[in-house]
């Protein structure tokens, strides 16, 4: 799928569904939120989160105190429903409407959080590209939060086809220069009542 029909198919979701409807939608991510405090990452310090759409995880954000926080994702009427969600709070978010095989990043974070983006990768080109635009936009040090479909995961999601990973899946894909902190499955319980199996993961980027 091309950068064009993703964000088609996006927007179409976003516009027939609210974001409570979602099948990743989760009221807290908790399991995002302890793994973001796990890496230490200073409150002043930068964060994106990939694929965020209308995901409640920035609204925890700024509840935490964290204040250089932008969302990306390549729906902009999912970001249109956070921030109708926040009211005068999304003022103090950056959000970008982009393919995140197509940006360009300007600038570099401390945190890069991805929960159910990667896992929509399906080609060899678009996962490569990923990997290099996450290079270009964390900084050297900075700390990875992903999130996707496990090994036992759905095949797919919202109509697409997906790709689910192991551990070693993931390790193979990022490369020597980002170093594994932690691991775990969780069982996520979509609005559905379906069972959805996640790996979460944490790493760092090498100096």
């Amino acid at each position: 799928m091309n950068e064009t029909s993703r964000q088609d198919h996006w927007e179409s979701v976003y516009s027939s569904k609210a974001s409570t409807d979602v099948s990743w939608f989760q009221p807290r991510p908790e399991r995002s939120l302890q793994l973001i405090e796990r890496t230490a990452v200073g409150r002043d310090e930068a964060i994106i989160d990939i694929g965020g759409g209308a995901s409640t995880l920035v609204d925890h954000l700024l509840e935490d105190g964290f204040t250089d926080i932008t969302v990306l994702d390549v729906s902009g009427r999912g970001l249109e429903q956070a921030q109708e969600r926040l009211g005068d709070r999304a003022d103090n978010v950056k959000w970008v409407v982009s393919d995140v095989t197509a940006f360009l990043p300007s600038r570099t974070w401390q945190l890069w959080h991805d929960r159910a983006a990667l896992h929509f990768l399906v080609e060899e080109q678009d996962r490569e590209r990923y990997v290099e635009v996450l290079k270009s936009a964390l900084a050297p040090g900075g700390h990875l939060v992903l999130a996707m479909f496990g090994p036992s995961g759905p095949l797919k999601c919202s109509g697409l086809e997906i790709r689910r990973y192991s551990i070693e899946m993931v390790e193979e894909l990022l490369g020597p220069e980002f170093g594994l902190q932690c691991q775990e499955l969780e069982n996520h319980i979509t609005p559905m009542g379906s069972n959805q199996q996640f790996l979460y993961s944490c790493w760092t980027r090498r100096e």
